[in-house]
């Protein structure tokens, strides 16, 4: 990189402290700002005396972020419109608190949008990868960052590495599903969108990304979040790193270490997995970030902080996040020469990543990026051009370039809602439904009214009005139907007359501002609302709250056709529900779009050709299955599969060798040819003697065309392509 001599020249500026104080991210950013009295906004005393402690900042994380446990709402968040400012007025402060103008890593949540007031929000992972797209993904986190980009920030941490190992896991829907494969693409995706190609976007409109989690989190024993993954190191290669791997290769310029442990070495003190592998094997030049409180941690098994701070460091660790432990960093190095050297490295990446953000003020040489003051414009395929530098565009200039981006993300965001529905069963060709047919409608079910239940975890509030829950959609959809939705969850709910019943099932990853939460942020004790996310991992996986009893109540009762809606953060049992619907249409969280999504699928505004990223377990005593295992599983259809022979490993039953999206004409053929890298094909590499027999697996489609000429109320016409 070209940035090696004006790190170095700084670096030697450096006293240890400051060194020290460039590898901290300690404070919770939301209380690090302050509105001032007479208008505007200042820095908190806190930030104060961390920034007089060590004469600057490495980074800061989450300053705008704006949820039920940083107790942040529209009443007293920052504003999508006061960003600029606040981000304006942290910077100046940080750069003036040394004497080396060195500003601060601006670093927020993102895992599926920006979770900060007015942020656009995406569907979860676990719903974008049943749209198997990561074309439109690239597209929707390209737009996603050019918000963050807009808004000051520098690193978007983004959840993408854990794989869905156990549905029992609370955090399932922060999972691309449970095929490294597809994780690995979409994992691409994410990082090109971001970053873009060759991480030509960072400081020029786009963010850094650090993905998360590092390594094998989703392997947690018995689900429960932050347990022992209790692997050998083929699972871990096999399942666990190609999505890093891939992210590397994309040109990810961050990682977070995981909290869990890989057989008893914890995550953020593993050399061989955050050294090791990442940097010298895969020749990984960025940061990594321990997870929240992840260092001190390490005090368990080091008996001291000092002790854990060292461990991490010596690891590869280059950044803490809220941690105590990385503040004893220089006195262990005023000791010690070997942890001088180590923090000297950290620091070194961190100073080449701010300097590549345009952080390091007048030691900044001809290779930083210079601003950008033209008029910006956005369309659905490009993000609009910006620099890490505060100057680089005036406030309104900011202002225009932010709501030029939500736009474009907010778009993105209703094509992979859409992408994110699945029909898993439709008997007699039940669906789409004539709206002209239907006089009386029943919405009934947990999920029929409440719009957070569409979002997932890791959400800002919305503003009024700025999402619509499936019963508001439904009415829309239905202009001249009586749509009847009984409050709360009915199990006498009046279906006399009615001609259709639908039953919006499943659960919701929505934190209340009544919450109890950790020190880190997940849910602490019983949750008052949440069924899944952060903190919230379950023992069992019928659907919550008896909704398999409510199914079976309503089809004794229902003289009309039941379909059944499920909107869930995780895969939860439902044979009760096939055996007594009509029609089951899996909606994972697909974000503030969903509602609309869901109703326009019913009445056949599109086709929801999705497929799950998961293997849907038939009895709660089946977890863990997945489609990968080495002995049976339920099956999952996916595209392409490959079963390895003649070998010297036991083979998995199949592995999942690549998938495309395929248009094909109704009632015609196509064929599919892939070209496959011969590491996919051939069990010990191109030169191997063993083979691969690949397959597919009960790949088909029906389509069928609308059944009424559409006029100007009602819906899109269904598509003949699918």
């Amino acid at each position: 990189m070209p940035t090696a001599e004006p790190v170095e020249r700084l670096l030697a500026k450096l006293s240890p402290r400051e060194r020290v104080g460039q590898l901290n991210q300690r404070l919770y950013g939301w209380q690090a700002v302050e509105r001032a009295p007479r208008g505007g906004f200042r820095l908190t005393d806190l930030a104060r005396a961390e920034l007089d402690r060590w004469g600057g900042l490495g980074a800061l994380y989450g300053v705008f972020r704006a949820d039920a446990w940083s107790g942040r709402t529209w009443a007293d968040g920052i504003r999508p419109e006061e960003r600029a400012e606040v981000a304006a007025l942290v910077q100046d402060e940080v750069a003036g608190a040394g004497g080396h103008r060195i500003g601060v890593l601006l670093s927020e949540e993102a895992p599926h949008g920006h979770q900060a007031l007015g942020g656009t929000l995406l569907p979860t992972n676990l719903a974008v990868a049943a749209g198997w797209d990561p074309d439109l993904l690239a597209e929707a986190a390209a737009a996603v960052a050019a918000e963050l980009a807009a808004s000051g920030v520098h690193l978007a941490l983004v959840s993408a590495l854990d794989l869905l190992r156990d549905p029992r896991w609370g955090r399932a829907e922060e999972c691309f599903g449970e095929d490294p494969l597809l994780a690995a693409e979409l994992t691409r995706a994410l990082v090109i969108g971001m970053q873009g190609a060759d991480r030509g976007a960072v400081g020029r409109g786009g963010v850094a990304i650090v993905l998360k989690h590092l390594a094998a989190q989703g392997e947690a024993v018995g689900g429960r979040n932050g347990q022992s993954a209790v692997i050998g190191p083929r699972d871990l290669r096999e399942l666990h790193l190609p999505a890093a791997r891939a992210a590397v290769e994309a040109g990810a310029l961050g990682f977070m270490a995981a909290y869990n442990d890989i057989d008893g070495v914890p995550c953020c003190a593993n050399r061989d997995l955050l050294t090791g592998f990442l940097r010298d094997e895969c020749g990984f030049d960025g940061i990594v970030m321990a997870d929240g409180l992840a260092v001190d941690r390490l005090t368990a098994m080091t008996g001291d902080p000092a002790g854990a701070a060292v461990a991490a460091l010596e690891a590869g660790v280059d950044l803490s996040l809220w941690d105590e432990s990385f503040a004893l960093l220089e006195e262990a190095a005023l000791a010690d020469p070997r942890v001088a050297e180590l923090v000297d490295a950290a620091c070194r990446r961190v100073l080449t990543l701010k300097h590549r953000a345009g952080l390091l003020g007048d030691t900044a040489d001809e290779t930083a990026p210079e601003p950008q003051r033209e008029a910006l414009t956005l369309t659905d395929r490009e993000a609009p051009t910006l620099t890490g530098r505060r100057e680089a565009l005036t406030p309104t200039g900011q202002r225009e370039a932010l709501v030029l981006a939500g736009r474009a993300a907010d778009g993105l965001s209703r094509r992979l809602a859409r992408q994110a529905l699945v029909l898993l069963h439709n008997a007699g060709g039940l669906l789409p439904l004539e709206p002209r047919s239907l006089a009386k409608v029943v919405l009934a079910g947990p999920n029929a009214r409440e719009v957070t239940a569409l979002l997932g975890d890791y959400v800002p509030p919305l503003p009024p009005g700025s999402a619509a829950g499936l019963d508001l959609a439904l009415r829309q959809a239905l202009p001249d139907a009586e749509v009847v939705c009984p409050p709360g969850v009915p199990t006498a709910a009046d279906l006399s007359g009615a001609d259709l019943v639908i039953l919006a099932l499943g659960g919701t990853s929505h934190r209340t501002y009544a919450e109890e939460f950790a020190a880190n942020g997940a849910i602490a004790g019983q949750a008052t609302m949440a069924t899944a996310g952060e903190g919230v991992d379950l023992a069992g996986l019928a659907l919550p709250g008896d909704q398999d009893d409510l199914v079976a109540d309503v089809r004794a009762r229902a003289g009309c056709p039941v379909v059944a809606v499920v909107v869930a953060g995780r895969p939860h049992v439902l044979t009760g529900v096939l055996a007594h619907a009509d029609a089951l249409l899996w909606a994972g969280y697909p974000g503030p779009h969903g509602g609309h999504a869901i109703a326009d699928a019913l009445f056949g505004g599109y086709e929801p050709v999705g497929r799950l990223p998961f293997t849907a377990p038939a009895h709660p005593g089946a977890v863990p299955v997945r489609h990968n295992d080495r002995h049976p599983a339920a099956e999952v259809v996916v595209p392409l599969f490959g079963r390895r022979t003649g070998g010297r490993v036991l083979p998995r039953l199949r592995e999942l060798l690549a998938f495309r999206r395929v248009t094909v004409p109704a009632g015609a053929r196509t064929a599919v040819v892939w070209d496959l890298p011969a590491a996919r094909c051939f069990a010990e590499g191109a030169a191997g003697r063993a083979r691969t027999d690949l397959y597919v697996a009960d790949l088909h489609a029906t389509i069928r065309p609308a059944v009424h000429s559409p006029g100007p109320a009602d819906p899109l016409p269904r598509s003949e392509e699918s």
